[in-house]
């Protein structure tokens, strides 16, 4: 199965966003990674439901919606209607995420849950059959351009060893510093999906770029 490639928005040109969005309509990208980031959770700022609406509006591909946010729970109804086709809260932002992944659920759209580095693999043991994607941060999350994190190949190794024993259809997609180089170790070590920002949008050929990360 060819890898997913999840351009990240919060990398395009904030003054052609509906430029940018096309460009990815005509590429071989398969989703919008969208990053959402509220300065609680993380120390940093991105954007809210009037931007998400804006691209949905131009979108062709689902919307992959990243809260990089405190108390998901409250807002996934109001994602749901901004346009997120797939819902990913961080585990160490949820107190009960069984039920968070339930309510994703209920609003139609795919659950998934983002590990930060420091966080094991393990903790998911008794919700992997629920989800439809697990996220791998590879950098520590709220800012782009940072350098990958080595461990991350090896947590994607551990995630799809749990995923086969449990029997779980969990997609494990990796966040942060993905280029040809680490993008290549992660779809040999399980990784069914990754997310770029930078290394697409900072080249002279996005689309071609793009190409690229799809041959992995």
């Amino acid at each position: 199965m060819a890898t997913i490639i999840s351009p990240s928005i919060l990398s395009c040109d904030f003054a052609n966003v509906q430029r940018d969005v096309e460009m990815i309509n005509a590429s071989e990208a398969d989703w919008f990674h969208v990053d959402v980031m509220d300065g609680v959770f993380v120390p940093n700022i991105s954007f809210g439901f009037p931007v998400i609406e804006a691209v949905k509006r131009h979108a062709t591909k689902p919307l992959d919606v990243h809260l990089m946010i405190a108390n998901p729970d409250q807002y996934v109804a109001d994602f749901k209607k901004a346009g997120a086709d797939i819902l990913t809260v961080h585990f160490e932002a949820c107190t009960h995420l069984h039920r968070t992944i339930q309510n994703i659920k209920a609003h139609g759209m795919l659950a998934g849950v983002a590990l930060n580095p420091h966080t094991s693999i393990e903790l998911l043991e008794d919700v992997i059959e629920d989800l439809d994607l697990v996220l791998i941060m590879s950098v520590n999350p709220g800012f782009g351009g940072q350098k990958f994190i080595q461990n991350a190949i090896y947590k994607v190794g551990q995630l799809a060893n749990l995923i086969h024993r449990k029997g779980s259809k969990a997609k494990i997609e990796v966040d942060g510093g993905v280029n040809l180089e680490t993008g290549a170790l992660l779809v040999q070590a399980g990784a069914n999906a990754l997310v770029a920002g930078s290394f697409v949008f900072n080249s002279a050929n996005p689309s071609e770029t793009i190409s690229q990360l799809k041959a992995l």
